[in-house]
C-alpha cells in the first residue's frame, strides 16, 4: 500500500497488480472459442460442398485442402490483426463485433481471390456457407465471454484500477458514472483534487470522502509507486493542456492508460470524430439527424420486422387476445399517445388490467410507487392474474406492432409519452419528440418502471441524439433477453 497525506489524514490508494492475470485468462478462452468457430464453420462447409467427412478429405485436391488450411489461418491471423481481442474493447460496446465482422470479410475477400486464380471449384457453395456460419459462431462465442466478463465486473473482479484527476464536481461525476457503468471495466480507486473539497456541495463532498485521496502536487508520485492502471482526466487540470501533456510525459514509462473524459456530455463516440491538424487537434462532432437515407432505412426495417412479427406471431397473438377476453371486456386497450413532432396517435396494448380499472385509481393513489409522474404500483390489485403474465415478459406490448406497421411507432425510440407528460415538458425535454416514440428502447433495457423520471428523460435524450441503425439492431437484440428479467417490469 501506498500512504499519502492530506489535510492531516493519512489515506491509502490501493497497489495495483504487477500482471491482469484476467485479461490473459479471458483472451486465450476467446481465442480457443475462435479456433473452435472457424473450425466447425469450415468442416460444415466442407461437407456440404464436397460431401460427408469420409469422402471429401479423399475428394478435395491438394490445393483446395491448403487453400481450406489457409482460410483457417488466415481468419485467426486476421482476428489478431484487427485487434478484436483487444482490452479496451471487450465487455462493452459494438466495436469488438465490427471487428470480428470486418476480419472475416477480409478473410474471405482475400481466398475468395485465391480460390478463382487457382481454379478451384465450388467456392461459391464453400463461401455461401462458411462465412456466414463462422460469422455466426464467432459473435456467439464473443457473447458468451462477454456475459461472463461482465458477471465477474459486477462482482467487483476484473476491473482495472483508476485515479480519478479534476475538480471535485467532475471528479464526482466520473467516478459516479464509473460505478454505474461496471461493464466498461474501471472502478475508481483513488483521487486526486485540484480543488479540494472546500467549495464542494455536501453530497459531492460527502460521496468523495469515501475514497482514499492524494495531494494533486504528489499525484505523479503516487501512481507510480501505486502502479496505477489507468488515470482518468476529467475536466480541466490547472495549466491547461500543458498539464496534460507534461502528465503524459511523466507516465510515459509506466503501464498506465492517460484517459481524458470528454466534455461532449451524452454524445455517443461515433458522432465524435477527430481530425489531426500539426499543432491543432480538431475534434468534429456530427449533427443528430432525423431525415435522409439512414432514416429510410430505419423506416424500412420497422415496416419489413412489424410486418414479419406480425404474421409469424399471429398464433401468439390470437392464443394471448381469447385468454385475455377470458376474464371479460375488449382484448385490447386503447389509450392516446404522443408521436413525432407532437402529434397524436392510439396505441394498441393487450389489456392487462380490470375494465374498470381507471375508476378504481383514486382508490389507491396513495400507494403510487412510479416515478413522479407515472402511476406505478408493484402489486397493482387492478391488474388480472393474466395481465400479470404478460407485463412480466412484456408480452402485452405486442399489439404496438400494428403501430409501427402503420408509422406511428417504431420499434425503437423513445418511450410513447401520455399527452399529460407532454404537457409538463420544459426546454430540451420537447426533444423526445423529434423522432417516433418505440416499443422498446433504452429505457426498456435500463430497468423500465425502475427507472425515475430523470432518468428516463435522460435515456431517451440519449437515443434521440444518438440513435443510429445499428445500435437499433444491438437495443432489439437486449429486449429479446430483457424479456425474460422481471426487474421493472410491472
Amino acid at each position: 500500500m501506498t500512504s499519502t497525506r492530506t489535510d492531516g489524514f493519512v489515506e491509502t490508494i490501493p497497489r495495483q497488480p504487477l500482471s491482469m492475470m484476467w485479461y490473459g485468462r479471458l483472451v486465450r478462452g476467446i481465442v480457443v472459442g475462435d479456433i473452435a468457430a472457424i473450425t466447425a464453420s469450415v468442416l460444415l462447409a466442407s461437407t456440404l460442398s464436397f460431401g460427408p467427412a469420409g469422402q471429401w478429405w479423399s475428394v478435395m485436391e491438394a490445393s483446395t485442402l491448403a487453400t481450406t488450411a489457409l482460410l483457417c489461418a488466415a481468419w485467426l491471423v486476421a482476428l489478431s490483426a484487427t485487434k478484436s481481442r483487444a482490452q479496451r474493447i471487450l465487455g462493452q460496446g459494438a466495436t469488438e463485433y465490427q471487428r470480428v465482422l470486418a476480419a472475416t470479410f477480409v478473410t474471405f475477400g482475400s481466398v475468395a481471390i485465391a480460390y478463382y486464380l487457382l481454379d478451384i471449384g465450388a467456392v461459391r457453395r464453400y463461401v455461401a456457407v462458411a462465412l456466414p456460419t463462422g460469422l455466426v459462431l464467432l459473435v456467439l462465442n464473443r457473447l458468451l465471454w462477454r456475459r461472463a466478463l461482465t458477471e465477474l465486473r459486477r462482482r467487483s473482479r476484473a476491473l482495472t484500477g483508476a485515479l480519478v484527476v479534476g475538480r471535485a464536481r467532475d471528479v464526482d461525476r466520473a467516478v459516479t458514472e464509473l460505478r454505474r457503468h461496471v461493464h466498461a471495466g474501471y472502478t475508481a480507486v483513488g483521487i486526486s483534487l485540484t480543488d479540494g473539497l472546500a467549495g464542494a456541495d455536501d453530497d459531492v463532498a460527502r460521496r468523495l470522502e469515501s475514497l482514499p485521496t492524494v495531494p494533486y502536487s504528489q499525484l505523479v508520485d503516487a501512481a507510480r509507486t501505486a502502479r496505477m492502471r489507468a488515470i482518468v482526466i476529467a475536466g480541466e487540470l490547472p495549466g491547461g493542456r500543458s498539464a496534460i501533456r507534461e502528465l503524459g510525459w511523466a507516465m510515459e514509462r509506466s503501464s498506465a492508460e492517460l484517459i481524458l473524459l470528454s466534455r461532449l456530455t451524452d454524445v455517443a463516440g461515433p458522432r465524435i470524430h477527430l481530425r489531426p491538424i500539426e499543432g491543432l487537434p480538431m475534434v468534429h462532432v456530427q449533427l443528430p439527424r432525423f431525415t435522409g437515407t439512414a432514416y429510410a432505412l430505419k423506416r424500412a426495417l420497422d415496416v419489413v420486422l412489424s410486418a414479419l412479427a406480425l404474421v409469424v406471431l399471429s398464433p401468439l397473438l390470437a392464443a394471448i387476445a381469447l385468454l385475455v377476453r377470458r376474464d371479460g371486456g375488449p382484448a385490447l386497450f386503447r389509450q392516446e399517445r404522443v408521436g413525432v413532432d407532437g402529434t397524436s396517435f392510439t396505441m394498441l396494448k393487450f389489456r392487462s388490467m380490470v375494465v374498470d380499472a381507471e375508476h378504481r385509481l383514486t382508490a389507491i393513489a396513495d400507494a403510487d410507487e412510479g416515478n413522479g409522474v407515472l402511476f406505478k404500483i408493484r402489486d397493482d390489485p387492478r391488474v388480472t392474474a393474466v395481465g400479470r403474465v404478460l407485463r412480466r415478459f412484456s408480452l402485452d406490448e405486442l399489439p404496438q406492432l400494428w403501430n409501427v406497421f402503420r408509422g406511428d411507432m417504431s420499434l425503437v425510440g423513445p418511450r410513447p409519452p401520455l399527452p399529460t407528460e407532454v404537457r409538463k415538458y420544459r426546454g430540451h425535454e420537447t426533444r423526445r419528440l423529434l423522432t417516433k416514440p418505440g416499443i422498446t428502447g433504452l429505457w426498456q433495457v435500463s430497468g423500465r418502471s425502475d427507472l425515475s423520471w430523470e432518468d428516463s428523460i435522460r435515456l431517451d435524450l440519449y437515443y434521440v441524439e444518438n440513435w443510429s441503425v445499428t445500435g437499433d439492431i444491438v437495443l432489439l437484440g437486449r429486449t429479446v433477453v430483457q424479456m425474460f428479467k422481471p426487474e421493472g417490469a410491472y
